[in-house]
């Protein structure tokens, strides 16, 4: 069984080794370094601080069980003019946890995302290019017994 993984892990390190040499595997791509994420999650990030009282519904648990896994909906379908929804969780290494760009589509977005530790998250709606947000606390437990 040794040499079968031997064998198996020298493939891929093989197969790894010449998609790196190729330019197939670069840094920017594995980590999310690329000019377009920045601009996003630099604009988040400003949006963030100037951002106005949003008008629209953000659901979000108060507590989650389980970091990895934390659903947030936004129903903006009453404002016109939807681009951008984004969540913004404060306290992760990267804040930006989902960016939508849904021009001529129904501002409605549910997704999950994943939070490390209790934070605020915000949730920025930009329509008519003007941002809106709405922040709520959600508290992350280790199996929901509130510790």
């Amino acid at each position: 069984m040794e040499r079968r993984l031997f064998l198996k892990s020298a493939m891929a390190g093989s197969a790894v080794a010449t998609a790196v040499g190729a330019g197939l595997l670069t840094p920017s791509m594995v980590f999310a370094n690329t000019a377009d994420f920045k601009a996003v999650s630099d604009a988040a990030g400003a949006s963030s601080a100037s951002a106005g009282k949003g008008s629209f519904k953000f659901k979000a648990p108060k507590i989650a069980e389980n970091g990895a896994v934390v659903p947030m909906t936004v129903d903006a379908s009453k404002m016109d003019g939807v681009t951008n929804i984004s969540f913004y969780v404060v306290n992760n290494g990267t804040p930006l946890a989902a960016s939508f760009n849904i021009k001529g589509a129904q501002g409605y977005v549910s997704t999950r995302i994943k939070m490390g530790t209790t934070s605020v998250v915000e949730a920025l709606v930009t329509a008519g290019g003007t941002t809106t947000k709405v922040a709520q606390e959600v508290k992350v437990t280790i199996g929901g017994c509130g510790g």
